[in-house]
């Protein structure tokens, strides 16, 4: 029971969208505009760096406060933390008051490495900069933690339902961002400084 409602926690947390509901605040749908992503990147294209911001800094917190709560809920279930973290991470790409159309997990997923030791999220988000200035794009970046991160955890915590859910993650967050990868294969995908130069044109 304890590892249902570990998950229901966290599940719930990352339902609450906070781009979308700002979005929906200014009077459109953030699915409709831009990348179609209801998550940070896309809030900062459609309303501006001060709302991206906003919007990263809820979704990361919002999988970490899972976790915690989870954390203290449960003390004797030592995966609690992990459990309502993924479920964060499930409930902002599938939330269900959204038609299970919400973001693509990222920053939640930062949000489960912070709960789990800051280092490894300093190291994640590190990797995340480097990766995407070498190559010039975010989602190379972004897989790169959503790839590395579940691996690790699969290989520290050695127990098969730690290894199911991060199996689950690795290979939902890999599916939300094959478009990404597709596009690249193409030479359709925007690069970084591509997107800083659209914006140093506009000033």
């Amino acid at each position: 029971m304890e590892v249902v409602l570990s998950v229901l926690i966290g599940y719930l947390f990352g339902c609450v969208n906070m781009s979308y509901i700002i979005g929906r605040i200014k009077g459109f749908d953030i699915r409709e505009k831009g990348s179609n992503n209801a998550g940070a990147s896309n809030a900062v294209v459609t309303m501006g760096f001060k709302a991206g911001i906003v919007v990263g800094v809820w979704d990361i917190l919002k999988a970490f406060l899972a976790a915690e709560t989870a954390k203290y809920l449960f003390p004797n279930l030592t995966v609690s933390f992990i459990l309502a973290g993924a479920g964060a991470v499930f409930g902002h790409i599938f939330p269900f008051w959204m038609g299970f159309r919400g973001g693509k997990g990222l920053a939640s997923l930062l949000g489960l490495t912070l709960a789990t030791d800051w280092r490894v999220f300093l190291i994640c988000g590190v990797a995340i900069i480097v990766v995407t200035l070498i190559t010039d794009y975010i989602a190379v970046g972004t897989l790169v933690t959503a790839v590395g991160y579940p691996i690790y955890m699969i290989i520290v915590w050695s127990s098969l339902l730690v290894t199911v859910v991060m199996g689950i993650i690795l290979i939902t967050m890999v599916y939300k961002h094959f478009i990404n990868v597709k596009r690249i294969v193409k030479g359709e995908e925007i690069g970084l400084s591509q997107t800083l130069g659209k914006k140093k044109d506009k000033h």
